[in-house]
């Protein structure tokens, strides 16, 4: 029986908003022990090295300190697996480094050193005073420089390196309109609201951990990996996570040597991360560079389509974004190529970062989408709409669901888009020039293996029970509504247990897939229930044929995990999740539309109006799926006009490793962004959720540019698109 809607769909609040707002939620640095002490790191400042000498005395001197961990005294630690991309938990680590069991330093930032004090200023005050020698090693950090000796990309399970159809080449050069461009894009932080933060206590070869992390059971099995404890003895406990867009996923350094100073001391730690700390010891997007080449008919019909990048990676890890995947997606050309060129650098490991891929390959197509345009004289969104595909367009597959179409038609509707003029600088308010943009969005739909149980009570209230995460997006709101539903119960009477890996195993919140993985497994459970309870009479709910039956509950499991065991779990959901891959192809869209005003003597830019129109799937909350993309909105104008990690090429050292320098959009630099969305569930996704996390960032950067060169005549591509490319 399929659960009638009344609580889905609706904007219920968010049952995390009173701990938030009343500051009774506690996060991972906000636990309290007795005996806690406080750890802080010393940072490598050099790329490549090995070091000669590590004098601590001064660091020792200071009143408080406990001990100071180098690689001449921490115990030995395994080093991380091999990553294989058929067990997700050899995936955690986000570096091969060995910390503090090595005396290499492979990045400018790597942690060297970790001190334990009685206080927080006593930690950090020493862990400024360690002074370390190195005996340099050549070190590679200039990616323009060597951009050159970047190697074609190889491709994976998950991730297509390379594809064709047709001859591209041969139907560009032949092309009657064409355009040839290069974009560059910058690296990128996440910069969430709580820095990265550990809190470790032993209980002799038990260890409870909290920690700020997108993937708890990923920092359990790494921890029982790295110190030779059963996972079953770890406990992780993150039940608030102040933001992340990805930059918590992996297990980074600090989260271990948090661990390590717990087990060496006795006593329980935290090491929480400055602002500054997060820019050494964690990593962010990659730069790129991107070649788009579009070659058309006059009537504007694509007849090439070529989209490369070359990017950096880690030489410790870290992996490259999909960048050029939009390229198989998104327009019907007669002749598709792409493909992605990758080179290793001694840098921090590059990690995910909001719609990783996506957000910046969206950005140099969709750019270059617009002077396609603007040389045939056609409307953009027309130029669009004449190329949407009814099928994949490099290979064929069915879409398992598109309405990209209606979303353009919907948002050129609201925005007024019928009173653009056409040609750039034609727009003026006053001395402003106005200029409007626009760009399609786009992000695939994944799924991931969840484990949920669900206990149906003769009283009416339901507890369901599952290791996800809640990152500020209201995921266990969301839960709460489809169990709610699934049961014929009202929302009150649901409780949502997460964020502890002493809960059935959820997945890691990434690739906007875990409220539709959450839900598969949360429906399949409470199906279980209905049919344990039975048909209930008109009128009388589950609850109530389970008082009437005289039985006190009901209990149901489902997931990849409940009967097979985990591993054999994972490997059966891959095979079904690949398998569907090869028949479908899924994704959120949607078409943003922007309005930007530039002061023609200082190039100023002003974003000052916002419309998106976005196809997720079903919207199981439809306050907390307009935050989802409104956020993704900001923080793609920041991408377009502020955002960029500046490293010094020379060195490998990251200059700006703050909020003062590194500018993040403020309130100031947003205007309203009226969001919409169709609420058309996908078929083949659980609930028909295709998932609003990350598609509301891609796009977002192209609308902006293209929005400028209407207003000014002028094309910026390498970003950000800062006032001094104006001038």
């Amino acid at each position: 029986m399929t659960p009638a809607f009344r609580t889905v769909g609706t904007a219920v609040d968010r049952v995390d908003g009173p701990a938030k707002t009343t500051g009774t939620a506690r996060y991972s640095a906000e636990f309290a022990y007795e005996g806690l002490v406080y750890a802080a790191l010393t940072y490598a400042t050099v790329a490549r090295a090995r070091i000669t000498a590590i004098d601590t005395t001064a660091a020792e001197a200071v009143p408080g300190v406990l001990t100071v961990l180098t690689h001449l005294n921490s115990p030995a630690m395994k080093p991380p697996p091999k990553p294989n991309p058929v067990n997700l938990d050899t995936l955690a680590s986000a570096s091969s480094v060995n910390y503090l069991n090595t005396d290499e330093v492979h990045w400018d930032g790597q942690p060297v050193a970790v001190v334990v004090a009685g206080t927080r200023e006593a930690a950090e005050e020493a862990a400024g005073l360690v002074e370390v020698t190195y005996a340099p090693l050549p070190a590679a950090t200039d990616f323009a420089a060597e951009e050159p000796t970047a190697v074609p990309q190889k491709g994976s399970l998950i991730q297509h390196a390379e594809g064709s159809k047709g001859d591209a080449d041969a139907a560009l050069a032949a092309a009657p309109v064409s355009v040839d461009l290069r974009f560059g894009t910058p690296r990128h932080h996440h910069n969430a609201l709580e820095p990265h933060a550990t809190t470790a206590v032993w209980d002799g070869d038990r260890l409870t951990v909290h920690d700020s992390a997108q993937n708890i059971e990923w920092v359990r099995t790494h921890l029982a990996l790295k110190f030779g404890v059963p996972a079953a003895g770890i406990r992780v406990v993150s039940p608030y996570v102040g933001g992340a867009f990805g930059g918590k996923t992996m297990v980074w350094p600090h989260t271990v040597l948090a661990v390590l100073a717990a087990r060496v001391t006795g006593l329980p730690v935290r090491l929480a991360l400055s602002r500054e700390g997060v820019y050494r010891a964690t990593g962010g997007r990659q730069p790129s560079v991107q070649r788009v080449a579009l070659g058309a008919d006059r009537d504007g019909r694509l007849t090439a389509l070529i989209h490369t990048s070359t990017a950096p990676v880690g030489r410790t890890g870290g992996g490259p974004e999909q960048i050029t995947s939009v390229a198989r997606h998104l327009y019907a050309a007669d002749h598709i190529r792409h493909r992605q060129y990758v080179l290793r650098q001694d840098t921090a490991p590059n990690t995910y970062i909001r719609a990783p891929g996506e957000s910046i390959g969206s950005y140099a197509l969709e750019a270059a989408m617009d002077e396609l345009a603007y040389r045939l004289g056609m409307d953009p969104v027309d130029l669009r709409a004449r190329n949407e595909p009814d099928r994949n367009p490099i290979d064929g597959k069915a879409f398992s669901h598109r309405r990209l179409r209606e979303c353009f038609a919907a948002g050129a509707e609201a925005f007024g888009w019928s009173r653009r003029t056409p040609e750039p600088g034609s727009m003026r308010d006053g001395r402003w020039l106005v200029g409007w943009g626009t760009a399609a969005a786009y992000h695939p739909s994944w799924q991931l293996p969840a484990n949920v149980t669900v206990r149906l009570n003769a009283d009416g209230t339901a507890l369901v029970r599952c290791a996800f995460h809640e990152l500020g997006m209201g995921a266990a709101t969301a839960q709460g509504q489809i169990a709610a539903d699934a049961l014929g119960l009202p929302f009150s009477a649901v409780t949502v247990e997460y964020g502890d890996t002493a809960l059935p195993t959820g997945p890691g919140a990434g690739g906007s897939a875990q409220t539709a993985s959450v839900a598969a497994s949360l429906l399949a459970a409470c199906a279980k229930i209905r049919r344990a309870v039975g048909q209930p009479a008109p009128g009388e709910s589950y609850a109530q044929v389970l008082a009437r039956t005289g039985r006190d509950h009901v209990e149901a499991a489902a997931g990849s995990d409940t009967r097979l065991g985990k591993a054999v779990g994972q490997v059966r959901f891959m095979t079904k999740f690949l398998t569907d891959r090869r028949r479908w192809v899924k994704a959120a869209s949607g078409a943003q539309f922007c309005e930007v005003r530039v002061d023609p003597d200082t190039g100023e830019v002003r974003v000052t109006r916002w419309t998106g129109v976005f196809d997720v799937g079903r919207v199981v909350n439809s306050r907390t799926v307009a935050s989802q993309l409104r956020g993704g909105i900001v923080m793609g104008i920041g991408l377009a006009l502020s955002e960029e990690t500046l490293l010094d090429p020379r060195t490998g050292r990251i200059v700006n490793p703050s909020l003062s320098e590194y500018h993040v959009p403020v309130h100031a630099d947003i205007p309203r962004i009226d969001v919409q969305c169709l609420d058309d569930p996908d078929p083949t996704m659980p609930l028909g959720v295709l998932g609003a996390g990350e598609v509301g960032i891609t796009g977002v950067a192209a609308a902006v540019v293209n929005a400028v060169h209407h207003a000014t005549g002028r094309r910026v591509h390498d970003l950000p698109l800062t006032l001094d490319k104006l001038l």
